[in-house]
């Protein structure tokens, strides 16, 4: 249970491309505190990015990059961005694990990208 789940729900409130290289930071002050304590918000997000629901601008850009930044390890990813990421990681893994599953076995069916994440679950004491 590592980043690229994480990265799931984060870039859908802060990933648009700006260009080729990096991620744009246009939603890099968004709440995230906010959303992963408010159900209704955090599931919306949670449906539009596994096709069971309407999803918000962000959340339509999250689905057009979002294998992108889990291949890349989010090399494209604002320093905020990433810190967003553990955090919605940690909270995923711990308060939601049903949710996180049904994300992972979505967006990562073979667990071929679980493996490329290995060292950074352990820095957030997830075992892998």
């Amino acid at each position: 249970m590592i980043k690229p789940l994480a990265i799931v729900l984060f870039v859908a409130t802060t990933i648009a491309m700006a260009n080729p290289d990096s991620y744009t930071t246009r939603f890099d002050n968004i709440n995230i505190d906010e959303i992963l304590g408010n159900d209704r918000l955090l599931n919306n997000y949670f449906k539009c990015l596994m096709d069971m629901g309407k999803c918000t601008p962000d959340g339509e850009e999250l689905k057009r990059n979002l294998l992108d930044g889990i291949q890349n390890k989010c090399a494209r990813c604002s320093e905020k961005q990433k810190q967003g990421s553990e955090k919605i990681i940690k909270f995923l893994y711990e308060k939601k694990p049903d949710l996180w599953k049904q994300l992972e076995d979505k967006y990562d069916p073979t667990k071929t990208y679980r493996l490329l994440y290995v060292e950074d679950a352990k820095k957030l004491n997830i075992q892998v």
